[in-house]
């Protein structure tokens, strides 16, 4: 990879940011964002790391479907259950659960980033983070850290950095997500490579014993807070 080539990256990287940013987080910008990584150096480390967290490799190989969740179905599961959970999170706030970009699965880089953009809202439930800005950054903070997931590297950081510059107000509770989510991040199993769907009927206070996920932010400002049962 040319250093021109990276340079136009940047570049482009940067005028992605700022239409985020003047969007509100516009979805359809934040997948322009995911898909210019995907054949950089940096998808490279991440669909490396990937491969080393325990079951990732073998997921990645046998290119495990991409999540397609029955909401209906789900909404039929007990309330303590993780599916329960994920579906009224999909139905409160009145989300399309296909709103993922679809893409080909055909390389590594492929697959594993439609299996992070499908079980994005599966990690809100999971660690507790809410929907506004601040656990939004919390939660991207977690595969981030987990893997180096490209995108949610760079929107973290930049969240940071525009709420340091222009949102004081702001700041505290984002860096406090942030913090919070690498510390779920170095602490649970990588969230990305779970098997989700074999387990919708499962707690959530079960999968995070499981996971190893023991300080969920659900009471915190930034959590989901008394919207489910953990």
């Amino acid at each position: 990879m040319s250093r021109f080539t990276e340079l136009l990256r940047s570049l482009n990287n940067l005028k992605l940011l700022a239409t985020i940013g003047r969007s509100g987080g516009d979805l359809s910008n934040v997948a322009d964002l995911v898909d210019s990584f995907l054949d950089s150096p940096q998808m490279a480390d991440c669909v490396r790391r990937f491969r080393q967290v325990p079951g990732g490799a073998e997921m990645m190989e046998s290119r495990y479907p991409p999540l397609q969740p029955d909401i209906e179905l789900l909404l039929q599961l007990p309330a303590e259950s993780l599916g329960h959970n994920y579906a009224s999170l999909i139905r409160r706030l009145n989300y399309d659960p296909e709103f993922f970009r679809p893409r080909p699965t055909t390389t590594e880089a492929q697959w594993l980033t439609q299996r992070v953009a499908t079980t994005h809202d599966i990690h809100h439930v999971i660690s507790g983070f809410g929907t506004a800005p601040e656990g939004e950054t919390g939660v991207l903070a977690i595969t981030a850290a987990q893997i180096g997931f490209p995108a949610y590297v760079l929107l973290t950081s930049a969240s940071q950095l525009a709420s340091f510059r222009f949102q004081t107000q702001r700041f505290e509770a984002l860096s406090r997500a942030v913090a919070h989510g690498m510390g779920i991040g170095r602490q649970a199993h990588c969230l990305a490579a779970v098997r989700w769907e074999d387990g919708w009927e499962r707690s959530i206070r079960e999968w995070r014993q499981e996971l190893g996920l023991l300080d969920p932010a659900d009471a915190e400002p930034y959590g989901l807070g008394q919207h489910f049962t953990a």
